[in-house]
């Protein structure tokens, strides 16, 4: 409300109409009065390790990553007090962000970079599995490889199909063809692989 007027601001705005094949934007939740910034930051440091290992599952290299991350966490920032979900947020975001970078390129990106600094007390054995499965994720075609990287940060299929706008069932459907890609690709023996 606008205390002069009288008036919701929100009231306003035009109504412009979503286009056919779009589906609306997710409802932002009215504003908390007061949000302590301890609040944000807590989650700015839990969540930003995760968000750009959850870009890296998409096929962003580590330096895209960061930066859609960062980007994502400013934004989430200045609509702090009207998120109902800020994880699922930030990773639609930032999704949605890699999705606008990649269709503006005019060249397919080269074989992602390797890491080049790698910290000294690192298991090398575990980097290199890290690094081949990252390169098999990459692979994958795009709707497996999305819920397969919802799915590892822990969202449930049901959730993963809200923010996708799709069902359950082929949330799982995806998940399902997209562990057995990546049980093949990686060289698992039927014993190995995901029922």
């Amino acid at each position: 409300m606008d205390d002069q007027s009288g008036t919701d601001a929100r009231n306003l705005l035009p109504d412009y109409p979503i286009p056919p094949g779009r589906r609306p934007p997710r409802p932002i939740r009215a504003a908390r009065p007061c949000t302590p910034v301890g609040e944000f930051a807590a989650f700015y440091r839990a969540e930003t390790p995760r968000l750009i290992r959850f870009l890296l599952w998409h096929g962003a290299r580590l330096a895209d990553a960061a930066d859609l991350a960062q980007d994502a966490m400013v934004a989430a920032h200045r609509n702090w007090d009207r998120l109902d979900n800020p994880a699922a947020w930030i990773r639609t975001v930032a999704f949605r962000a890699r999705l606008r970078k990649l269709q503006s390129r005019e060249q397919p990106t080269a074989e992602p970079e390797r890491a080049a600094v790698i910290r000294p007390d690192a298991d090398l054995d575990a980097w290199e599995i890290s690094q081949d499965i990252l390169q098999a994720l990459r692979r994958l075609p795009v709707r497996q490889r999305q819920v397969l990287a919802w799915s590892l940060d822990g969202f449930t299929p049901t959730e993963i199909a809200g923010e996708l706008g799709t069902t359950p069932a082929a949330v799982r459907s995806s998940l399902y063809k997209a562990r057995h890609t990546l049980a093949a690709d990686l060289g698992l023996s039927p014993q190995e692989r995901p029922r």
